[in-house]
């Protein structure tokens, strides 16, 4: 057994949100206006709107690397926007494992990215940049983010999906922002080796599901249990039952928790803690929310 395959999921969104509230002044009214813009597009139906067509943002994938092996390869690249756009979309083949009872929520976000052709200057590219770095290792704080401390800085937030692959420590998987922080470290941040479908890409995190699930952040989406650990949270989304906590490895169905049965956790979604293999589905409500982002405070990058 590889140390992938021992390991459990470990997404930094929610201590990259602690730190922002902490260190960063205008983070917590951004966020709250961020909420706001997204209710008000839900109210006006600029949300529904946004559903109606495909929204494409350009993505750019900064890949940040010490060794060869984590200086991935554009295929590996290719793989993970596949994967990403087809848990979107709601076309990824395992989407018929969701139990019965939810199979009704599952629906199309109309949610693509896409690789850059045109970086900021207006120059053609193929949307990846490489930057060596002396750095071993980078975890929650941004350091990645930046060239002084061995990073890559990002292009314009308001332009394009900023995705930065390296080497990560602690056994972080990934982490993102959520709407409403600063731009000049607006994305995810995702480790080589759980990132796509192929080369570098290790199980049980080989399936590309850990920038699924920072994008879910980076669209707004809180975990599927609310981040607490005692059945007083949520995720701000209606048909997501309530859940006491993480979900790891493959559980079987059901899973029960706080007086949620017969269906129990909705621990095959995205925004839980399983592993690649076990999770395959956004649900309406979640959709609704990130096509409310879209319609608002992401709203440049959806070209509304």
């Amino acid at each position: 057994m590889s140390p992938a395959s021992r390991r459990r999921r470990q997404c930094g969104a929610m201590q990259e949100y602690e730190r922002l509230l902490e260190e960063e002044p205008s983070f917590r009214a951004g966020q709250q206006r961020a909420e706001d813009l997204s209710t008000r597009a839900v109210a006006s139906g600029e949300a529904d709107r946004v559903a109606r067509k495909v929204i494409r943002i350009p993505t750019v994938v900064h890949v940040v690397h010490r060794t060869a092996r984590e200086n991935i390869s554009k295929s590996q690249i290719n793989s993970q926007i596949t994967a990403l756009n087809r848990d979107l979309r709601a076309k990824n083949p395992d989407v018929t494992k969701v139990p019965a009872a939810w199979k009704g929520l599952v629906i199309d976000s109309k949610v693509e990215f896409a690789l850059a052709t045109r970086d900021p200057n207006g120059k053609a590219t193929d949307g990846v940049t490489r930057t060596k770095t002396e750095r071993r290792q980078f975890g929650v704080g941004d350091d990645v983010k930046t060239k002084a401390a061995g990073g890559a800085p990002p292009w314009p937030a308001t332009k394009y999906l900023n995705v930065w692959v390296a080497n990560l420590g602690g056994g972080l998987l990934g982490y993102a922002q959520f709407p409403g922080g600063p731009a000049r470290t607006d994305g995810v941040v995702i480790l080589h080796s759980a990132f796509g479908t192929r080369g570098t890409a290790q199980a049980p995190f080989d399936k590309g599901r850990t920038t699924t699930h920072e994008v879910g952040h980076w669209l707004n989406l809180r975990h599927i249990w609310g981040d607490t650990m005692d059945c007083s949270g949520g995720d701000r989304c209606p048909d997501t039952p309530n859940a006491e906590g993480p979900n790891y490895g493959s559980p079987s169905f059901p899973q029960v928790s706080c007086q949620n049965g017969p269906n129990g956790d909705m621990f095959m979604n995205y925004m839980d803690y399983v592993d690649d293999a076990a999770m395959f589905m956004f649900t309406a409500g979640q959709v609704t929310r990130m096509n409310a982002t879209l319609a608002g405070p992401r709203k440049q990058l959806a070209k509304l």
